[in-house]
């Protein structure tokens, strides 16, 4: 039986966003295509009909997550201050900390990332920038590229901070850890620290 173009696409994105969770749980090196296909349903004999290699997924997943946390995160956040003062909170929160599977791929994968091939490193590049002017747009909304490396940097802070909070067996000084994060992150955007905003 043929399927559909419709059919292949949903196909190819069910293994792409279940390679997406398996990768931010056990890395990209701990996770070998048989288990990728088993998460998305699939048999190993149908991943190289959606894609060249391992390394193919692996770009075209990281490419994936940063879509997906720039369309549900920042994209959804208010314009200006307010906007990022939500960015921070939901970055440096315990349920991001606590749910890797669904959380930044930054966090869970740098450290691997930057071992990978180039196209991966380029699909992370553009994918992280995408989500750093959105960022910068809410900061300088007249001329975000003058505070792009700004953004970048406070990003940086909040994963390795999220990191840190994810490593951390003290569960009080973890939740610490991702308050002084966030006041941090404010301090360094400029941001008045206690306008409340609603959660996101």
């Amino acid at each position: 039986m043929r399927y559909g173009k419709e059919h292949k696409q949903a196909t190819r994105q069910r293994i792409i966003e279940a390679a997406g969770r398996r990768f931010k749980r056990d890395g990209i090196d701990g996770s070998g295509i048989s288990t990728l296909m088993t998460d998305a349903g699939l048999t190993n004999g149908a991943f190289y009909t959606h894609f060249t290699s391992k390394d193919d997924l692996v770009a075209t997943a990281v490419a994936d997550q940063l879509q997906a946390q720039n369309a549900s995160i920042v994209a959804q956040a208010a314009p200006g201050r307010a906007g990022l003062e939500q960015i921070v909170r939901w970055y440096l929160s315990a349920q991001h900390r606590d749910s890797s599977d669904d959380g930044c791929p930054s966090a869970a994968l740098l450290d691997e990332i930057r071992r990978c091939t180039d196209p991966t490193k380029q699909a992370y590049t553009d994918g992280v920038l995408m989500v750093i002017d959105g960022i910068a747009a809410r900061l300088a909304p007249d001329d975000p590229l003058s505070v792009r490396t700004k953004a970048l940097g406070v990003y940086a802070m909040m994963a390795g901070t999220l990191q840190l909070s994810r490593a951390l067996t003290d569960r009080q000084l973890a939740d610490e850890l991702l308050e002084q994060g966030i006041h941090n992150a404010f301090a360094l955007l400029g941001v008045e620290h206690g306008h409340s905003s609603p959660a996101m």
